[in-house]
């Protein structure tokens, strides 16, 4: 239609193109002005004119505009309406940092308002007008900068597109997991509308700050890609690992193994973060209980960071549940395990639901040595992204160290000359029975080690271990002579932040063992000086 009179309105008078017009309009029905209007660029009012005519018979006024009559347009008679106007809609930086409009909405209303205080009188439908010529419409924020972006992105969807196939073709299950937001229960807006009678909405609270001591809703997914099916739990606690995995092991006992009767493999895609993120030890920890249990081979893929929205349960699963609860205040666990259960598309998608009233706490940390055992066996491509669990029992647990062995080496490497009298301010054999007496009490009392903390020394110890007669040494010589920790670091070949280490961790053993170190009555900061007080005289090479 809009090629048909582009060719033939122009060989036709005003009257003649308003009567086409509206003819056009009146075959098109209800309706019909506005699509005539917009595939012809007239005016809607002309159009109708138009139709009213033919109405009557196709009788006017019998007037026909010649070429060029009319009042003139605004942008015709003020040359520079147009790029003020641009002007104002540009980003902020290119505007007057002095106009209102930099704070404000740019509605055309306001545009007109800002353009009168300059001295111009336009409307704000010439202001639509004149946007809408300049390319302009009105526009939402769009959803698309994720950030810096890893340079594999492209190539990891293109492996867990590959992975998913794979598996699909085999009849292998391939499921999306993720949790949704928490949702806080009570009489609160949500987003949307429903079909009430008019003028009784539902009541809800005038605020949405949740009360002191409200309960929440975790709805944790599982979306079942083979099968366009949903099965999430709507858990009361904290969305954990724990949770996730308990919720993968409900759908499989449920729905998965009946589905997939002769399944051997599990593929799970799964955002970069979260409970079930590529870094969170619980998760794989749990997923290894799972694959034993199970007897499947459990894969995990997880989608680069800052792409969780291409996880299809996002699109598939969730904003489905969106739609079907938007405008229902979500008052108890209940309705929202009843409103997602009741989800469902014309597509064929379907939604088992569940409450899990179960407690899962938070600050479950996973040491070095239970990582270690796992099963688990990491891609040649991003194994930190990519990983498949066994279904086997952890490894065997290696034997442990002989105490001894591991905190006390043998050897000392403090020169003799440094356990004077003079210096440690005791006897040889007081000395000695001091070192014992320490020996003696780190075996009784093992430290107590945190996540990822060596077990055989301070940071950054390595093998250079201190024997227990060097760390006696140490924290005596830093506390009674200030010595500085880098003289002392070279005198015994090892680290400026060992000595520090040591010197603190030792101090403090002393003191449980009741023994009071005396602070000397001059300081010693450097070799020399400790050498000058023990009376020992270092090569010419080593005085520096």
């Amino acid at each position: 239609m809009a090629e048909t009179l582009g060719l033939l309105l122009p060989h036709l008078d005003e009257r003649q193109r308003r009567l086409v017009l509206g003819a056009a309009a009146r075959f098109y029905g209800h309706g019909g002005i506005r699509l005539v209007s917009g595939a012809a660029g007239a005016a809607e009012s002309t159009v109708a004119r138009g139709l009213r005519e033919l109405e009557r018979g196709g009788e006017g006024d019998g007037r026909v505009r010649a070429a060029g009559a009319g009042r003139k347009r605004l942008r015709d008679l003020d040359p520079e309406l147009v790029p003020d106007l641009l002007t104002l809609v540009e980003p902020d930086e290119l505007g007057d940092p002095e106009s209102p409009l930099r704070w404000t909405v740019k509605s055309t209303r306001a545009l007109a308002a800002e353009l009168s205080r300059q001295g111009r009188r336009v409307g704000h439908d010439t202001v639509a007008s004149l946007l809408k010529a300049e390319g302009f419409s009105l526009q939402a924020t769009s959803r698309t900068t994720e950030g810096a972006r890893h340079p594999d992105r492209d190539a990891q969807f293109r492996y867990i597109n590959d992975q998913a196939k794979a598996c699909l073709a085999d009849g292998q299950p391939v499921i999306s997991v993720d949790a949704k937001k928490k949702e806080t229960l009570g009489r609160y807006a949500v987003v949307g509308r429903e079909w009430h009678r008019a003028g009784q909405p539902v009541e809800v609270r005038a605020h949405d700050y949740p009360e002191k001591g409200a309960l929440k809703a975790v709805p944790y997914g599982i979306y079942d890609i083979g099968a366009d099916s949903g099965w999430v739990a709507v858990g009361c606690d904290g969305d954990t690992s724990a949770f996730a995995v308990a919720t993968l092991r409900r759908w499989w006992d449920g729905e998965g193994r009946h589905r997939y009767p002769d399944a051997s493999r599990l593929l799970i895609t799964a955002d970069a973060g979260g409970s079930n993120g590529y870094r969170v030890r619980a998760w794989k920890k749990e997923l290894a209980a799972f694959a034993l249990a199970s007897g499947l081979q459990v894969t995990v893929c997880h989608f680069p960071p800052g792409t969780s929205k291409w996880n299809k349960i996002e699109h598939r699963l969730f904003s489905q549940i969106s739609i079907n609860w938007r405008g229902r205040p979500l008052t108890s666990h209940e309705v929202v395990v009843s409103t997602i259960g009741a989800t469902r598309t014309r597509t064929g998608l379907s939604v088992h639901a569940e409450l899990d009233a179960g407690a899962y706490p938070t600050g479950v940390t996973i040491p070095d040595s239970v990582m270690d055992r796992l099963p688990l066996t990491p891609h040649d491509w991003h194994g930190t992204w990519n990983y498949t669990l066994r279904p086997e029992p952890l490894a065997p647990e290696p034997p442990a160290r002989p105490a001894e062995f591991g905190r006390f080496p043998a050897g000392d490497k403090a020169p003799a000359w440094l356990r004077h009298p003079s210096l440690t301010g005791l006897e040889n054999p007081a000395f000695d029975d001091l070192v014992t007496r320490y020996r003696d009490y780190c075996t009784a009392h093992p430290p107590i080690l945190l996540p990822g903390k060596r077990p055989d020394g301070g940071p950054g110890a390595g093998s250079r271990l201190l024997s227990a007669s060097d760390r006696v040494l140490i924290a005596i010589l830093a506390k009674r002579w200030k010595t500085p920790r880098t003289v002392l670091a070279a005198l015994g070949g090892v680290g400026a932040n060992l000595v520090s280490w040591t010197a603190r961790e030792t101090g403090a053993d002393l003191e449980a063992l009741g023994h009071t170190i005396q602070t000397g009555a001059i300081r010693a900061t450097t070799a020399a000086e400790l050498a000058a007080i023990a009376g020992h005289r270092p090569p010419s090479d080593q005085t520096e």
